[in-house]
């Protein structure tokens, strides 16, 4: 039942590295695409964390936010081999892990998370974010939603 979760973690890394790839092949930095009326494609560098936080913060942040997710992942996958009967619980691990991994791979690579997805509003500007951020965050609501509607003792 691990490989199952492992399997999706692995997908939304491969996923999410490959938007990663496809952008900066073909967007130069802070080159934007208009796609919709509240959405555009932009190349963007995060050295923060999500939400653009501690971004400006000098370097340290890199090597933080990287030991964090190394650690995450780690309680992750524990998490995922004891609570494996627990279908929506693990669903949100595994979407979880795949994002910090995906993001964790950036900072390793280049010292910062490439983002593209920005969705506007007229002139208000929600932080860039990537496939990464998206499975984390969808993770973090499943998780949420798991932790209201759990019944301790069913799986």
């Amino acid at each position: 039942m691990l490989s199952r979760w492992l399997g999706l973690s692995a997908l939304v890394i491969v996923l999410d590295q490959l938007s990663k790839i496809w952008i900066t092949n073909h967007f130069a930095y802070g080159e934007s695409l208009t796609v919709l009326g509240v959405f555009n494609l932009v190349l963007a560098h995060n050295t923060g964390a999500a939400f653009s936080m501690l971004n400006d913060a000098g370097g340290w942040q890199r090597w933080m936010f990287s030991a964090i997710a190394v650690v995450a992942s780690v309680w992750i996958v524990w998490l995922l081999r004891k609570h494996h009967q627990q279908k929506l619980f693990c669903l949100a691990l595994a979407l979880i892990l795949g994002g910090a991994l995906g993001n964790l791979m950036d900072r390793i690579a280049y010292g910062y998370v490439v983002d593209f997805l920005d969705f506007h509003w007229g002139n208000q500007h929600f932080p860039a974010f990537n496939v990464a951020d998206s499975a984390i965050t969808c993770g973090a609501v499943l998780m949420l939603w798991d932790s209201l509607t759990h019944k301790p003792g069913k799986g």
